[in-house]
């Protein structure tokens, strides 16, 4: 498993793309929609990263904070499962379940919307404001499956704060940091490291 952080190529500002991706059910959502004119907040995911793992419950326990009043969630997974099959729909429908994910969960099996996104890792956050402007890109928190850290979410839960009370989230940002995307061969974006 490599370790990849993402390097920040998509300034903050851009506007969310317009995507839609289907569910694990198979029913189409598009992005935008789901924000419903409020923040958004994707999430690059996949069940069997460590570094999601560690975080996956602390999550679903911060969504919920904000959820659904302030804050609409949509969690992506753009893995090849050719190569991970752990990450296919039953992996994914089993890590929603087991971490208690309650917002759609969303498969990009030709990868298409990581590359529009510039996503480089799992987990990797885009916090968008109630504009669709990208307001954060980064880590979760300090805490990773190899150091000691404790899990709080308070990187995240802090820009999301801002983000809802109309507020700049303060840079730097730390990058988030995880298994890098496992992208179908070939099919290897240029500004990412494979």
């Amino acid at each position: 498993m490599a370790v990849l952080s993402n390097v920040f190529s998509v300034p903050l500002g851009t506007q969310l793309p317009d995507v839609a991706l289907p569910d694990l059910a198979g029913d189409i959502t598009n992005l935008r929609d789901h924000a419903n004119g409020g923040a958004l907040l994707v999430v690059f995911g996949c069940n069997h990263c460590p570094y999601v793992r560690h975080i996956e419950h602390a999550l679903g326990e911060l969504v919920a904070e904000f959820a659904p009043s302030t804050l609409a969630v949509i969690a992506i997974s753009s893995n090849d499962v050719g190569q991970y099959p752990d990450d296919d729909v039953a992996g994914l429908r089993a890590q929603r379940d087991r971490a208690g994910w309650d917002f759609p969960y969303l498969v990009d099996s030709d990868q298409s919307v990581a590359k529009n996104f510039n996503a480089a890792c799992t987990p990797d956050f885009f916090l968008y404001d109630a504009a669709g402007s990208l307001q954060y890109r980064g880590a979760f928190d300090y805490s990773t499956p190899k150091n000691s850290e404790p899990v709080t979410g308070k990187l995240l839960r802090d820009a999301v704060r801002a983000v809802v009370k109309g507020e700049t989230v303060p840079e730097p940002h730390k990058p988030a940091m995880g298994c890098g995307i496992k992208w179908k061969p070939g099919n290897e974006p240029d500004t990412i490291p494979s």
